[in-house]
């Protein structure tokens, strides 16, 4: 496993990151989710990404047992606040009142003291920019947060909270946690030339896009029993791929892998950290042999010819529209 900073921090994370957004307390049994969390410790990783709202609060609940008698301070944890994780009209957003009892309840569940990065999961656009930044930066001195960052914002969002944070003293954000594959590409023209001037890591998700990138999904042809493309709280997500112009392509990958060595995943893993503002790639399993092909994709470099090879296949289905960066208008 190889390392990165975190941005312009002095943090260093794995470049494999495991997270449980679609797995842990809810597709995923808690054995199975253990022996998951287990083959990335085994495997070098110690950069754990999750969220208070995943799996309704439950997935901190199976990380943190998961992790229980690792010693912390090998550990990166990653939490997230701003999705509904109560009925109430305050049990949303990033007002103060929710991040302070949104970061309670995550460190709780997490079974810690701290997390190692908090990040707002959308924008807030019905709470001042200041009130938000503030109350993380509060969280910061009182030692409940190390360092801040966001997840899903656009170049402005970003620009306008570092800027807020420049003139008023508070901590910056050193991350951004936006989707991005071979076939999303949305954060190429706006954030990542904003974020690499101003200090910003990419810790992605999705860098197989939901498991399309691995080529089990064939055009014309269902989906296979138990994959995501069939499960309710997945299906959502993957539906924007699956077109049999996008499974075709990715079809035509296969050679690209095979000629390298690869497996279609660690092909896909290992294009996303050929970006130098990734700081780190997210990958999610249901099986602990997921984990160990995935991390495997960790120090492999591809070349220039390999890289236009694969744009030469994807093509025209390939995302870049900025614009399809959005937070609700309105808090959900």
């Amino acid at each position: 496993m190889e390392f990165r900073h975190l941005g312009r921090s002095g943090l260093k994370v794995s470049e494999i990151s495991y997270g449980n957004w679609l797995t842990h307390g809810s597709q995923v049994e808690e054995d199975a989710a253990r022996q998951c969390v287990q083959a990335a410790l085994d495997e070098g990783v110690t950069t754990f990404d999750t969220a208070d709202v995943y799996a309704g609060t439950k997935a901190e609940e199976v990380l943190g047992r998961a992790l229980k008698g690792v010693r912390r301070e090998s550990l990166e944890i990653f939490t997230k606040v701003y999705w509904p994780t109560g009925p109430g009209q305050n049990d949303r957003g990033l007002s103060r009142k929710h991040i302070t009892e949104s970061i309670h309840g995550s460190l709780r569940r997490l079974q810690t003291d701290y997390v190692d990065l908090y990040q707002a999961h959308r924008f807030d656009h019905e709470t001042p920019l200041e009130e938000t930044l503030k109350t993380f930066d509060d969280l910061v001195r009182q030692g409940k947060v190390l360092y801040v960052g966001v997840s899903e914002w656009t170049a402005d969002q970003i620009g306008r909270a570092l800027k807020i944070a420049d003139e008023m003293g508070f901590d910056r954000i050193v991350s951004n946690q936006p989707q991005y594959s071979m076939l999303w590409r949305v954060i190429e023209a706006e954030v990542v030339p904003l974020s690499r001037r101003e200090g910003v890591g990419q810790i992605v998700w999705s860098p197989i896009a939901q498991g399309v990138l691995t080529g089990k999904y064939l055009p014309g042809q269902q989906p296979p029993e138990g994959s995501r493309a069939t499960d309710a709280s997945g299906s959502a997500m993957i539906a924007r791929f699956m077109k049999d112009d996008v499974l075709t392509r990715v079809q035509d990958l296969k050679p690209v892998a095979a000629d390298l060595g690869l497996s279609m995943a660690q092909l896909a893993v290992a294009w996303v950290l050929q970006n130098p503002n990734v700081s780190s790639a997210i990958v999610g399993a249901s099986r602990p042999e997921q984990v160990r092909d995935n991390v495997k994709a960790s120090g492999v470099k591809l070349d220039d010819d390999v890289m236009k090879r694969i744009d030469d296949v994807l093509g025209p289905v390939v995302e870049r529209d900025p614009g399809r960066t959005v937070s609700p208008a309105t808090r959900p």
